[in-house]
């Protein structure tokens, strides 16, 4: 039985170092945990040696040998990604990511934030991003069932019969999607605007299912993603989400 899963009474005090310096905004859990398995974590000058700590606080607690602030309140930003940025913190191609266009498009006293999930090279639209590890990993996840919405602009022939097929799902190259709300939205010959909606998001969803139908997809947004919609909100922009509208969302969150 894991730390996590014993009686109350059987548990060290606190809460496991992963997640607490998650909730601080250093990193998504997953990615703390495999910090401090090449030793980047330290509380004073002892290296953690398993995500299994249990601590009250972090007091004392560094990350590359800076110390961790005091969590935040968790807050959430609505990014416009244009196509041509990296999902990514870094490129070591040189490649530029969302962090280049974020520093001009956030308040210079914005924490470090993460994003939710990832839009590829090619795809723009709304990117969430969180300074909450936890939060970022609670809207991610398939059990979630948090909807996100896209318009693709595809070249091709298919049907809205063939389109809703995609409600029961579709297996392509041994992978399977689950149900997918598809819609023709307008078509000028063999040019259309599709949107779809889904709760899965695994990488390339929507260009891959599209693909399996044989259309070629030519320009890919996101529109929506749970409650928030990209609306106005111009190409390159970021505003953040009120915190009334945040916690509305949170507290309708699965568990």
């Amino acid at each position: 039985m894991s730390d996590e899963n014993k009686p109350a009474g059987d548990r060290p005090e606190g809460d496991r170092i992963a997640k607490l310096l998650a909730r601080a905004g250093v990193a998504s859990r997953r990615e703390v945990e495999r910090m401090i398995e090449v030793g980047r974590v330290r509380i004073g000058d002892e290296v953690v040696k398993t995500p299994a700590t249990f601590l009250t606080s972090l007091r004392g607690v560094s990350v590359d040998g800076k110390p961790v602030g005091k969590p935040e309140r968790t807050r959430l930003f609505a990014f416009h990604k244009p196509t041509g940025l990296l999902t990514a913190e870094r490129d070591f191609s040189g490649r530029p990511t969302i962090y280049a266009a974020l520093a001009n498009a956030l308040p210079k006293d914005t924490p470090r934030l993460m994003p939710v999930g990832r839009l590829d090279l090619n795809t723009e639209g709304l990117l969430l991003l969180t300074n909450d590890g936890a939060f970022k990993r609670q809207l991610e996840l398939p059990s979630s069932a948090i909807p996100r919405t896209y318009r693709a602009r595809t070249f091709g022939e298919v049907s809205q019969e063939q389109l809703e097929e995609l409600m029961e799902g579709v297996e392509v190259e041994g992978m399977r999607y689950d149900r997918i709300n598809a819609n023709l939205e307008r078509r000028t010959g063999r040019n259309q605007w599709i949107e779809l909606t889904l709760t899965e998001g695994k990488n390339r969803e929507v260009r891959r299912v599209l693909e399996h139908l044989g259309l070629e997809v030519s320009r890919l947004i996101r529109i929506g993603y749970g409650p928030f919609a990209l609306d106005q909100l111009p190409r390159g922009r970021a505003v953040e989400i009120r915190k009334e509208d945040l916690e509305r969302f949170r507290s309708g969150l699965k568990a």
